[in-house]
């Protein structure tokens, strides 16, 4: 064989290895869960989850920011900003995705 063709079926051998990971990590709760109840700690910390998924995801989208260097403010900030009040005030999440992504584009438009 030649670099490239091993090099080729490294990659999906690393591809299947994960998919393989992923599936029986995502699995086993749902096929163990009844056998090997969670403890109330566990519990208590994966409320905090997907929160803290969805601020690991949307933070560095909206302050990006790079060694050395102050994080940017332009329109993605203020925009997130007004969408957080509007959901403090209306508790609206179609709200707040429709409000905050028109924010977005007139200050985008704007500056």
């Amino acid at each position: 064989m030649t670099g490239g063709a091993t090099d080729s079926l490294y990659v999906l051998g690393a591809i299947a290895l994960l998919v393989l990971c992923s599936a029986i990590t995502r699995t086993s709760y749902f096929l163990f869960g009844d056998r090997m109840p969670l403890s109330e700690g566990v519990r208590k910390a994966l409320r905090y989850a997907p929160t803290a998924a969805l601020v690991g995801i949307v933070i560095p989208e909206i302050l990006p920011w790079h060694s050395g260097t102050l994080p940017e403010l332009d329109a993605k900030v203020f925009a997130a900003i007004f969408a957080v009040l509007l959901f403090l005030r209306t508790q609206s999440t179609v709200l707040v995705i429709v409000g905050g992504m028109t924010a977005f584009w007139v200050l985008r438009a704007v500056f």
